[in-house]
């Protein structure tokens, strides 16, 4: 019986190619297809939530064929198929597409990175090699930024993984500072309580991280009084503006000017007639 199972396989069922040689051949692009549907799957729910519908079904396809192209390339040589001249022609077809999609192949990979790491996301306000604005959408190739003036930027997705990516909304709140000047004549704890009382107002400005308000230096022409808050990064910039124009309203208010620098020059004749 093995006698005959043996005789069986190493039949030809043209040129060398035996029956053996086929039936592996067959399991392995059955192996392969299985491998290949492995993949595709745990890729799918992986990226499912990370990127859109139609993009992600072209990625697998692509993944799927090319393990499927790859297994049937193996396997031509057990069915007696000689591709030494197509492989030569091949690889110089290859060569010269690959210096032509070399930045095309080099955005899809950082895309894929992109979507699974997940730096950024769609409403995001960023900056990546000095452009700055909102995501607006996050594509295979590119990343389109609408930046604070209204402009539309197209950012090659290989540039955005490359670059430090300065996200300002990724944490819930962000700070934000001044330096009010007042007159060396004003009462700075005065100053610096009704600054405080401000901010306990406001109900964007959060109590943790605490606020800080504070003397920082002396300059030339004030008394500079260092105010750092922090606010949720949505809102942030309109607090920001909201309670500098308060505290500006409110100083005034009180009797406590902002002083516009000065300057004391002496002249030498005037010197000269007081002896």
């Amino acid at each position: 019986m093995i006698d005959i199972i043996v005789d069986v396989l190493n039949r030809n069922i043209y040129g060398d190619v035996t029956v053996s040689d086929f039936l592996v051949a067959m399991a392995v692009m059955a192996g392969a297809t299985v491998i290949a549907r492995i993949i595709t799957t745990n890729l799918r729910r992986t990226l499912v939530d990370k990127m859109k519908r139609d993009q992600l079904e072209l990625i697998l396809k692509v993944i799927y064929f090319v393990i499927i192209i790859i297994a049937f390339l193996a396997v031509l040589p057990l069915l007696g198929l000689n591709l030494s001249g197509l492989l030569v022609a091949g690889g110089i077809a290859g060569i010269v597409i690959g210096f032509a999609s070399q930045s095309v192949v080099s955005n899809l990979i950082s895309g894929i990175f992109l979507l699974s790491e997940k730096p950024i996301k769609i409403g995001d306000q960023i900056n990546v090699d000095g452009i700055a604005g909102f995501v607006e959408d996050i594509n295979i190739l590119s990343t389109i930024v609408r930046t604070y003036d209204g402009l539309y930027v197209r950012l090659p997705n290989e540039k955005v993984f490359s670059s430090n990516i300065t996200n300002y909304v990724a944490h819930v709140a962000r700070r934000f500072e001044y330096v009010v000047g007042i007159r060396y004549s004003d009462d700075a704890e005065r100053a610096i309580e009704i600054i405080k009382g401000l901010i306990e107002k406001h109900p964007f400005a959060l109590k943790n991280p605490e606020p800080q308000v504070f003397v920082d230096n002396f300059g030339d022409s004030s008394v500079n009084i260092v105010v750092r808050i922090w606010a949720p990064s949505a809102v942030w910039y309109d607090v920001k503006m909201e309670i500098l124009w308060k505290i500006k309203k409110e100083l005034e208010a009180n009797g406590i000017q902002i002083p516009f620098p000065q300057r004391t020059l002496w002249f030498a004749n005037e010197l000269n007639v007081r002896k």
